[in-house]
């Protein structure tokens, strides 16, 4: 069993929002992670999807979006993005889930095999450029949301098991300073860390490590529309 990300996939099945404003290698971005996906995924592998599917403003546009990943093989996690206005309560997505190979995670935590992924959207991070002092409540609200995450984790976590946060917004800035994020990953035994929402061509690593933690950006335009490898 592999276990594959990749993040801000942008699909926009029922909005019109070409993606290729934003660059020339945002054509047919779609096809290209479909083509990378058919060739790395087995039915028993798992791709972690970060956040930002879909443009939709309605749940009905959104789940056309992740619908479209149904024909795709794998066990698909997802969390909520900042753009994912489409997930407006996570029974009614749950229950709108094309089959039992999708899950959603909100303030809690799925096991498939020896992985336990937690995940919740997180928010922008106290010495990142965007930071303002407005971000705060939200910054505390998605921490919390990580510890009940975490609390959920503490029930079916088992000897040997790997632990995967998934969080849509970088868990730290770009000098990679402590968070209230990196600090409850490094509380409960995270092993490896998945994060998206960047784009364009402003510096960040791919990879880097912290306090014995792995973390990786997976924006699909980062990670040039491919899967990246997890484990």
């Amino acid at each position: 069993m592999k276990v594959f990300a990749i993040s801000d996939l942008h699909l926009s099945g029922l909005k019109e929002k070409p993606m290729n404003v934003f660059g020339e290698g945002w054509d047919g971005h779609f096809d290209k992670i479909k083509s990378d996906w058919e060739e790395k995924v087995s039915d028993e592998d798992i791709v972690l999807i970060g956040g930002d599917t879909s443009w939709g403003m309605k749940l009905e546009e959104g789940m056309h979006d992740v619908r479209s990943l149904a024909p795709l093989r794998g066990r698909k996690v997802f969390i909520r993005g900042n753009h994912d206005y489409w997930w407006n309560g996570i029974t009614r997505v749950r229950t709108s889930a094309p089959d039992d190979t999708f899950y959603f995670l909100q303030n809690d935590c799925v096991k498939i095999g020896k992985y336990v992924i937690a995940g919740s959207r997180g928010w922008t991070c106290p010495g990142s450029a965007d930071y303002t002092d407005h971000d705060r409540t939200l910054y505390l609200r998605e921490a919390e949301r990580f510890r009940l995450a975490f609390h959920e984790v503490k029930k079916v976590r088992e000897e040997g098991d790997v632990l995967i946060a998934l969080i849509h917004y970088p868990p730290f800035n770009v000098k990679r300073e402590d968070t209230l994020f990196t600090e409850l990953f490094e509380a409960n035994g995270v092993d490896k860390v998945v994060f998206g929402h960047l784009h364009g061509s402003g510096f960040f690593p791919l990879r880097s490590e912290k306090a014995g933690i792995e973390y990786f950006l997976t924006s699909c335009d980062k990670i040039g529309f491919s899967l990246a490898r997890i484990i």
